[in-house]
């Protein structure tokens, strides 16, 4: 068993709560035992009572105490699984000094929540490659839309990158598969949207929210391959969007209600894909990233003969 540590804050964990410092530093120390540790007053930051909540700052002190071998976790693939590891890895599709561009399955979440476990952002440790720290989520997609999911490799990348998505920097393309087409096959959707329980409605009273549109390819009126741009970022936007639109997207369970169908040949899994971001806003010139659909998606749309514009 070690003795007490007295360490100083990094510059890179300058603004770090201190729950989220010990789950870097000492990965295997449970909830629970950080939890009396601070009840007790065994760890302190410069030599004072901490919380949970407590924001550290470049040159403090932190107090650890004494803390058993589980503490400093499993070091292969910094605390997670060899299967995870090799799993979250092959999901890159683009990486440099600055971010690293995931392209997320379906059915996977991006953080944890009631009933789940495994996510994205338990897996991020894996990401590290040759930084002490692992990438940082800088904005969110529903658990069951594929894509583009971008990662901030440091402090000040994560800063910039949330600035640009907060203001709509950062323009992100979606390709849907909906049942219907839209008339007419290209414009913008401008519908107020509230929350409402569990799902989002169009409402007078909601917030603005607007979604440019156009059908790439289409099966008579039957379904439709359509290109998604949300201009505002409500929640579940291009889902309640394309449905108010009568064009709802193919295997939503929340929003298709009772139009939805099991088609033959067709996985039953919600086929919304963010499908391209624009990086352009904090790159200095052109830059732009694609998610390949995934195989469920290339498979509805051969069984339906759709294809996608190059």
């Amino acid at each position: 068993m070690a003795g007490v540590e007295l360490i100083k804050v990094r510059e890179a964990d300058d603004g770090m709560r201190l729950n989220r410092w010990f789950l870097k530093y000492y990965p295997g120390l449970s909830l629970g035992r950080f939890n009396k540790l601070l009840r007790t007053k065994q760890i302190k930051v410069d030599g004072g009572r901490a919380e949970a909540g407590t924001k550290l700052a470049s040159g403090q002190v932190v107090r650890v105490p004494p803390l058993d071998n589980e503490a400093a976790g499993p070091a292969e693939n910094n605390g997670v699984s060899a299967r995870d590891a090799e799993f979250i890895r092959s999901l890159v599709v683009y990486k440099d000094a600055d971010i690293i561009v995931l392209n997320k399955p379906s059915g996977l979440a991006v953080q944890g929540g009631t009933n789940t476990t495994r996510h994205i952002d338990g897996m991020l440790a894996a990401l590290k490659y040759d930084y002490e720290e692992a990438p940082k989520l800088v904005h969110r997609i529903d658990k069951d839309t594929s894509g583009i999911l971008v990662l901030a490799r440091s402090r000040k990348s994560a800063e910039l990158l949330t600035k640009a998505f907060r203001e709509r920097d950062l323009h992100k393309t979606y390709l849907a598969l909906v049942n219907g087409c839209p008339k007419p096959e290209s414009g913008q959707i401008k519908a107020r949207l509230d929350k409402a329980g569990d799902k989002v409605i169009v409402s007078a009273e909601g917030k603005p929210a607007l979604t440019d549109y156009r059908v790439v390819d289409a099966l008579g009126s039957r379904f439709s391959l359509v290109e998604a741009m949300p201009r505002t970022g409500r929640t579940h936007q291009i889902r309640v969007h394309l449905e108010h639109l009568g064009c709802p997207i193919v295997g939503d369970d929340k929003y298709f209600g009772r139009l939805k169908q099991k088609i033959d040949g067709i996985a039953n899994k919600l086929y919304l894909h963010a499908y391209k971001i624009d990086l352009s806003g904090i790159y200095n010139g052109k830059k732009e990233i694609c998610a390949p659909l995934p195989d469920h998606f290339k498979a509805a749309l051969s069984a339906l003969g759709l294809t996608l514009e190059k």
